[in-house]
């Protein structure tokens, strides 16, 4: 499904436009639709490109539970291109495929842990307007992960609340990223 665009997609020019162009197909072989909308404003575009890539060293948290976390926050959102790219990433990461394609209706798939349901759950409880979060997740995740990771896990899901709203509001939807992977990505039971 293309995106719609609600805010024009920029033509990527000049010497900067080049390389991160260049650098972005190498890495997932065609340039992210939030990356035309973020060109329009350079300043953003560096601040959120160093902010991912940040984001992308924090490792105190399993990377099967990041990204379920990441992808069940986006399904809370809406956010079709996030579940497209966030399936692709999870496949690039050689994670389990089968779980992680579960990730929309994990409520009645009978393919994760309590730890994995309590990391979706935070993740769409911290997702809510207004949160919904409680005092016993909180701790349940503290006993299972400890401190760092409980961090990181709420930062991430924070973070990808923000790619989230961006991308649902800008109109992109999915751009066809998971169509590498092996095995389709569930639709949500709530649909």
């Amino acid at each position: 499904m293309p995106s719609r665009f609600r805010i024009s997609k920029a033509r990527i020019t000049g010497l900067y436009g080049a390389v991160l162009t260049a650098y972005v197909r190498r890495k997932w072989g065609q340039l992210p639709d939030n990356g035309y909308v973020l060109w329009h404003n350079r300043r953003v575009l560096k601040t959120t490109l160093a902010l991912e890539g940040r984001v992308a060293k924090w490792n105190a948290l399993d990377p099967s539970l990041s990204s379920y976390a990441q992808m069940a926050a986006a399904g809370v959102i809406g956010c079709s291109w996030c579940l497209d790219f966030g399936y692709f990433e999870a496949r690039n990461n050689s994670l389990d495929l089968r779980k992680v394609s579960q990730v929309p209706r994990w409520r009645s798939s009978d393919v994760f842990s309590p730890l994995e349901r309590d990391v979706m759950e935070y993740a769409e409880a911290m997702t809510a307007t207004p949160p919904t979060v409680t005092d016993e997740l909180v701790a349940r995740l503290l006993a299972a992960l400890g401190e760092a990771a409980v961090v990181e896990l709420t930062q991430l899901i924070a973070v990808e609340n923000m790619r989230s709203r961006f991308n649902a509001a800008a109109g992109l939807e999915s751009q066809g990223y998971s169509d590498a992977c092996e095995l389709p990505l569930a639709v949500s039971s709530a649909a």
